[in-house]
């Protein structure tokens, strides 16, 4: 832990770092306070306060949600291209598909991040990096392009390319402003990337850049949550009769009308949980991300790009250049899926739990010092260490057992000793909630119900495949 002075010594530029990239409803709301009370605070300059800045500052004080200041020069726009051509096609080795859902409060953090790519883009050799990126600029609509060596090019606005998808209801959902989290348009921008762009090797992949909540849902809102809120209109946030997120379920079915994937990177939070991975198992053959709340300013890009393209070892070096942001303070816990494992994973953990459960005796059990990945202001724990669970309930030889399922299913992870927390004050952390150690460290979550487990959360988890599969329906959970 920090001793209390320093954390009472935390730079102004510290405490804006602790935004989180998370957007859940409850979540919002502490932002909202949280952000008051620091544009409020003595220690914090005025300038910080009164000017945008294109680095680190204070969330906007009027939306509730994790945001900078506004700045209409903080988001890169569509470059003007002669090379737009929807017709002309691009082979490479590897292609991915950085798909940026930032229209929301994220918005502020997409030029530096592409920037990051451009730069990570001079070390690719012969491959594919291409972004589909929806902002809140009020003059363009979303738009693709390929970063190629340094540079932005093949530049097209999604309307432009709509004519050339061959799905009637994408035409429709691009007429106004298009939701990046409609399962049209994710499906259209998909087809049309890998069609311009193929790999020689049907060698394709998906990182997902933007607002996560895992397997959780949300009904007070369009569309149930997940990954992805875009509020519609080029709005920042707040306008929750408009937003919309896009759920696990759906996002299945739309990647399984796409070309098979090598790997789905989510620089998003809570998204490495046995739930999506179970959900997505046959899209994609390794789910990357974390199990726990990300920072704002997301991955590294500049050496995550190169990563990305490695094609034995970007298992363990994505995450290993992820990790390597805990030089400037961005500690957070990461891990590898292998989702062909998923369905083995399920049965031994239903067989462990149909021996675990019943000694409950219908009650919660006590989940003290359990590792968790998210909090909310009411302290509802939520997403649980699936490893440190099972080792504190399981007969030993139980445990070893599902042990031997999650080390072929989790192969590769990055511990993290702390990290940053959704909730006030943002200089606390996790992990200083509960010991941490590679012996409790599991990499992945899962859903475990509490006294203090949402009522709605106890439903939704019932659409999880997992939920089944994993043997939840016959456990009374």
């Amino acid at each position: 832990m920090w001793a209390e002075n320093e954390k009472l010594n935390m730079n102004s530029k510290q405490l804006i770092l602790t935004a989180i990239r998370t957007c859940g409803a409850r979540c919002l709301q502490v932002l909202l306070a949280i952000a008051l009370v620091a544009a409020c605070s003595k220690d914090v300059p005025e300038e910080l306060i009164t000017k945008p800045d294109n680095d680190k500052v204070l969330p906007d004080s009027t939306n509730n949600e994790t945001q900078r200041t506004d700045s209409t020069n903080n988001e890169t726009q569509r470059p003007d291209s002669t090379e737009n051509k929807t017709d002309s096609v691009s082979i490479g080795d590897r292609t991915v598909l950085v798909y940026i859902s930032g229209e929301n409060s994220l918005w502020s953090f997409i030029k530096d991040d592409m920037d990051e790519m451009k730069t990570g883009s001079m070390n690719i050799g012969d491959n594919n990096l291409v972004v589909y990126v929806d902002g809140i600029l009020q003059k363009e609509k979303p738009w693709v392009a390929r970063i190629h060596k340094g540079q932005i090019t093949d530049s097209v606005s999604i309307r432009d390319i709509a004519e050339v998808w061959e799905l009637g209801p994408v035409k429709t959902a691009v007429s106004g402003d298009p939701y990046s989290s409609d399962p049209a348009v994710m499906e259209g921008v998909i087809k049309y990337v890998f069609k311009k762009y193929p790999s020689r090797y049907d060698d394709y992949a998906l990182s997902f850049w933007g607002h996560g909540n895992g397997w959780q849902m949300q009904d007070s809102i369009p569309q149930t949550r997940a990954f992805g809120i875009d509020y519609g209109d080029n709005g920042k946030s707040g306008n929750t009769e408009k937003a919309k997120w896009m759920n696990i379920p759906t996002m299945a079915k739309v990647l399984s009308r796409v070309p098979h994937l090598k790997y789905i990177f989510f620089d998003s939070c809570n998204m490495v949980c046995m739930e999506v991975a179970y959900e997505l198992r046959h899209v994609t053959d390794y789910l990357i991300g974390s199990p726990a709340e990300i920072p704002d300013v997301g991955g590294p890009y500049e050496t995550l790009v190169p990563a990305m393209f490695e094609r034995e070892t970007f298992t363990q070096s994505i995450i290993d250049r992820y990790a390597e942001q805990h030089h400037q303070g961005f500690d957070v816990p990461l891990a590898t899926i292998k989702c062909s494992e998923m369905d083995s994973m399920a049965f031994v953990t239903k067989r462990v739990l149909q021996r675990i459960v019943p000694r409950f005796e219908g009650k919660c059990p006590d989940m003290t010092d359990l590792i968790f990945y998210f909090n909310t202001r009411k302290d509802e724990r939520q997403f649980y260490d699936a490893n440190d669970f099972i080792l504190r309930f399981a007969e030993a030889g139980d445990y070893a057992f599902w042990k031997r399922a999650l080390d072929k299913t989790v192969v590769h992870k990055q511990m993290a000793e702390r990290w940053m927390i959704n909730i006030a004050p943002w200089y606390k952390y996790y992990g200083e909630l509960f010991t941490m150690s590679e012996e409790k460290f599991g990499g992945v979550s899962m859903y475990v119900p509490t006294d203090k487990t949402p009522t709605a959360d106890t439903q939704y988890i019932k659409q999880m495949a997992w939920y089944k599969a994993a043997g939840y329906d016959t456990i009374g959970w």
